[in-house]
């Protein structure tokens, strides 16, 4: 989605409390990332802390500010680590506070659901999922053949994944031949695949 932001003048920049090696092998492990990574990392905390998500342990919690050209922050998202942000909410939020309403997100028909993949092993997800990836692993060292629907770049492939949820946007998310599996849940997966242990 970078591509969209930029062509709409929004920075996207990632903080974190780790020091700067740390996020270097972090943006190395998904493929690299290619916005803005800082090190909030000495005085430890400090712009954590300013903006109030410093956790009592020395992290800082998952959120997302959205911060306007005169320095306002106009939207909050704190949510927890395991739960990926709604970018229909900040591409919404975004095309309020810029004006610009290519920024709104595009909204899934009932005949891009019709569209996507069905029968044998379906994975949603996305490229940078932790639970993604080992998911691919597993499949393929078990040699188990699979098709991969990036919900990020597939036409209403978030929108069928927020129905088997109830709302959220979790992955990976698995349809087995019509048995729908949320989240990389190994024994329910060996269960479905008929995989021995």
């Amino acid at each position: 989605m970078l591509p969209k932001f930029e062509g709409s003048n929004v920075q996207v920049l990632g903080i974190s409390v780790d020091h700067v090696p740390c996020l270097t092998a972090w943006a190395e492990s998904l493929d690299g990332i290619t916005y803005p990574l800082l090190s909030d990392f000495w005085p430890h905390g400090k712009v954590s802390e300013l903006y109030g998500v410093l956790r009592s342990d020395g992290k800082s919690e998952r959120a997302i500010f959205i911060v306007d050209p005169q320095g306002i922050i106009r939207y909050i998202d704190i949510h927890d680590i395991g739960t990926q942000p709604d970018n229909d909410v900040l591409l919404t939020e975004l095309a309020g506070i810029t004006g610009d309403t290519s920024l709104l997100p595009y909204k899934a028909t009932e005949d891009d659901l019709k569209k996507l993949p069905r029968g044998g092993v379906v994975m949603y997800c996305t490229s940078w999922c932790a639970d993604c990836k080992m998911a691919r692993k597993w499949l393929n060292e078990k040699n188990i053949a699979y098709t991969e629907v990036n919900i990020t770049a597939t036409p209403g492939a978030g929108e069928q994944v927020r129905r088997w949820t109830g709302g959220n946007v979790i992955t990976p998310t698995f349809n087995i031949n019509g048995e729908i599996i949320i989240d990389f849940d190994l024994p329910k997966l060996k269960q479905v695949l008929r995989v021995p242990d």
